[in-house]
């Protein structure tokens, strides 16, 4: 497990988090990631992350079901197992067109929710950690990643200076893992320990 340094600021009000997303990118410093009880509309844009590639994926495993659908079937039909069914042709494509379609929304919508899942990190019984307690509930937390350019007394200055109530330095895991949240925290704080 990588172990990173972050300082975290929390603000209680989204109209004060907001422009202090802007005000700390545009410092130059690097924000990992800001979490928030609800959706706040164009809070992705402030933190330039770029749009979804999702639509796209559903597209090409929309395309993949389709292919497959008419592919298997024709082959069944044509080839494999040639029924006369009530005159109709072998190669009845306008019959098959349900079970195409059918197939083709199968595909799109397992393959965007796996992909979804793959990139958001979440799968059952997996772990992530939290910044703060509070983040799912009434508080909206910044995680500033410090890299070797970051001067930690100056990032939590800055983070006072936009607005942030509760200003800590962190050290966390930001992947994945397979475990529990009470043994983890202790083996953060001794790699912590260990790192300062």
């Amino acid at each position: 497990m990588a172990i990173k340094k972050f300082v975290v600021g929390c603000f209680y009000d989204e109209q004060v988090l907001f422009p202090a997303v802007k005000q700390v990118r545009k410092a130059g410093y690097k924000i990992h990631d800001v979490y928030t009880p609800f959706p706040i509309h164009g809070l992705d844009a402030a933190m330039g992350l770029r749009d979804t590639s999702l639509h796209t994926a559903g597209f090409i495993y929309g395309i993949t079901g389709t292919t497959v659908a008419l592919s298997f079937i024709t082959w069944v039909f044509t080839t494999d197992w040639p029924m006369n069914i009530g005159g109709k042709p072998f190669f009845a494509l306008p019959a098959w067109i349900p079970i195409t379609f059918e197939l083709t929304v199968l595909f799109a919508a397992v393959g965007m929710v796996l992909t979804f899942c793959y990139l958001c990190q979440l799968a059952p019984f997996v772990k992530k950690d939290h910044f703060h307690l509070r983040a799912t509930d009434d508080t909206f937390v910044m995680a500033i990643e410090c890299t070797e350019k970051t001067n930690e007394a100056e990032a939590q200055q800055f983070l006072e200076s936009v607005g942030a109530v509760e200003i800590n330095t962190q050290y966390r895991e930001t992947g994945w893992w397979m475990g529990r949240y009470d043994k983890e925290t202790k083996f953060f704080s001794e790699k912590a320990e260990a790192i300062s």
